[in-house]
């Protein structure tokens, strides 16, 4: 039997009542080989679901683009009715191409069938927070957000997203972002090997809990998504006393399957 341990403790996001332990789960690994297709083995992919679930985890980082589809139809199978208290975050603005190419998709037309594909093969009627992707394989890029960020406010408002988030943003979108709705995550790349973020953390400690979900150590070629899935809660609010406390969760590429993941505690130095 499965031992429920202390994930890192937990953290609200801004603005809401969702609270959830600082461990996630980044899925995209549950997908074959170069996030493409089926798993090798779906039975394990399944069971690791369910192992992560029962450990104590309740906070999930995927996106109906990892496979594509596959991911989400894995957990839908794993876990579906859903716990509770299990928080799905998924994420939009980006899609597959025949070469396994990541290719931006934030066209309006896009984004909507981008979060009626997340609902339908999660078989969810709404979800729960939605990061709209923007940026590229690195990092940022410049520009306004407003035209896409608006699409998903309107889905919002719709009842088909509860929560909005943005991924792979810089501060002056952030700042673009939260005249247009409200924003309660942000998933940037950022680990103990790529700290281009530290002004950005610093600046934004009282007003969001960032959630950076990349870690680019294996990363060759393609898109940020097709590295290694890992999910770091930084409880950027009043929960988290020393932002530069980021608490980290990381997978092994290396496997191409679903690992389950190892937590570390990394502290800036300045």
């Amino acid at each position: 039997m499965t031992k429920r341990t202390d994930l890192g403790g937990s953290f609200t996001l801004p603005g809401t009542s969702v609270t959830v332990n600082r461990m996630g789960y980044g899925a995209m690994q549950l997908a074959g080989p170069g996030v493409w297709g089926p798993p090798r083995d779906l039975d394990a992919a399944v069971a690791i679901l369910r192992e992560v679930i029962t450990a104590g985890v309740n906070h999930i980082d995927t996106s109906d683009f990892y496979g594509p589809h596959v991911t989400n139809q894995i957990i839908k199978r794993a876990l579906h009715p859903y716990p509770d208290d299990l928080l799905i975050v998924t994420k939009v603005g980006a899609r597959r191409g025949k070469d396994k190419s990541w290719i931006h998709a934030l066209s309006r037309q896009e984004l909507i069938d981008a979060v009626h594909d997340n609902l339908r093969n999660l078989a969810l009627e709404k979800l729960d927070v939605v990061n709209l992707r923007v940026g590229g394989v690195m990092g940022p890029s410049e520009g306004s957000i407003e035209e896409s960020l608006t699409v998903l406010a309107e889905l919002k408002r719709q009842g088909l997203i509860r929560h909005i988030g943005l991924s792979n943003i810089s501060p002056e979108q952030l700042a673009e972002g939260q005249r247009i709705t409200e924003i309660v995550c942000v998933q940037n790349l950022y680990n103990v090997a790529h700290r281009n973020d530290d002004g950005f953390i610093d600046e934004r400690v009282q007003s969001v809990t960032v959630v950076e979900a990349r870690s680019s150590s294996n990363v060759t070629s393609g898109d940020a998504d097709a590295g290694c899935a890992c999910l770091a809660s930084a409880a950027l609010t009043q929960h988290a006393a020393d932002p530069r406390h980021i608490f980290s969760r990381t997978s092994s590429r290396e496997s191409q399957g679903c690992n389950a993941t190892t937590s570390s505690r990394n502290h800036r130095q300045s």
